[in-house]
């Protein structure tokens, strides 16, 4: 069995620079809260919260003077509230994100409504449409039919979204209002374009798909999505324990992607997994996978 790893896979630069500013933040002399999930993955949050790292979702409920803003960014008005309380803020907030608020606030000052591609109740999302008087949010064709017909349309996206997306509900909104002006800021950010490229070069590749990341990662689900639409099967894990072996039965080759928020070592350790399970002497030998995997970490 044949295992391949996508070109671009894993963790991106503003996950990795909000995890290492949150772990140089942090000591008992400057303990730290994150305010919601700094990214989505619970191996992460896990090891952030063994290392004392707090993470709240409430604002009431900090008793650190320190809150961290997570890699998906904030509004102005949630600033100012974490400000009220007399805290301390450290932004982690992606720079790309940065740039997407930018985008949306340019847009708005030039006399666009705003239309924003992603999903509405996510985090990010919220981030950018919180102080915005009025905006619409979509993520599907019937989304777009169902929008009010106004004269300028300012249109960007959450970064994390697929850009064929974003361009085909973009040719939707064209459609159905001829007559309005429409602007696009494309805000999906590099990273994620790379690894949906990649995800897609792979899945053509390959028997088996694995894309590795949290349940509640939006970019993994594009990535699942994506790599469904090329190869017919595919499996979403957290972690290696999550494998099963009869998902891999007479593949020749298989392949690994994994989300933005997803560590090395939790990628490392499916490629492990299954370069075990493709270890032609492990049935002769009597091993298990499980075991054959620990042999290749140690």
């Amino acid at each position: 069995m044949k295992i391949l790893r996508a070109e671009h896979l894993g963790m991106c630069f503003g996950v990795r620079d909000a995890i290492t500013l949150a772990l140089r933040q942090q000591s008992p002399a400057t303990p730290l809260t994150i305010l919601g999930d700094l990214v989505h993955n619970e191996t992460v949050l896990a090891e952030l919260r063994s290392r004392g790292i707090r993470i709240e979702r409430d604002l009431h409920n900090v008793r650190t003077p320190t809150v961290m803003i997570t890699a998906h960014g904030t509004s102005e008005r949630t600033l100012e509230r974490v400000k009220a309380h007399g805290l301390s803020v450290l932004e982690a907030t992606c720079p790309l994100v940065t740039v997407a608020h930018r985008a949306v606030a340019d847009l708005v000052k030039q006399g666009f409504h705003p239309v924003i591609v992603g999903q509405r109740d996510h985090v990010e999302v919220r981030g950018m449409t919180d102080d915005l008087r009025e905006f619409d949010v979509v993520l599907t064709e019937a989304d777009v039919r169902q929008l009010t017909e106004r004269p300028r349309f300012g249109v960007a996206a959450q970064t994390t979204q697929p850009v064929e997306r974003v361009r085909r509900l973009l040719a939707v909104l064209r459609e159905r209002f001829p007559h309005s002006e429409i602007r696009f800021a494309d805000t999906v950010c590099r990273p994620t374009k790379q690894r949906q490229e990649a995800a897609v070069e792979l899945a053509r590749q390959c028997d088996v798909v694995v894309v590795i990341g949290g349940a509640h990662s939006n970019n993994t689900h594009e990535l699942v999505a994506t790599c469904r639409r090329h190869c017919a099967r595919v499996h979403h894990v957290q972690s290696a324990d999550g494998l099963r072996e009869e998902w891999f039965v007479e593949a020749e080759t298989v392949g690994i992607t994994a989300g933005t928020s997803t560590p090395d070592s939790l990628i490392d350790a499916v490629e492990n997994w299954l370069q075990a399970l493709a270890t032609p002497q492990a049935e002769s030998r009597g091993e298990s996978v499980a075991e054959l995997a620990h042999a290749h970490v140690d």
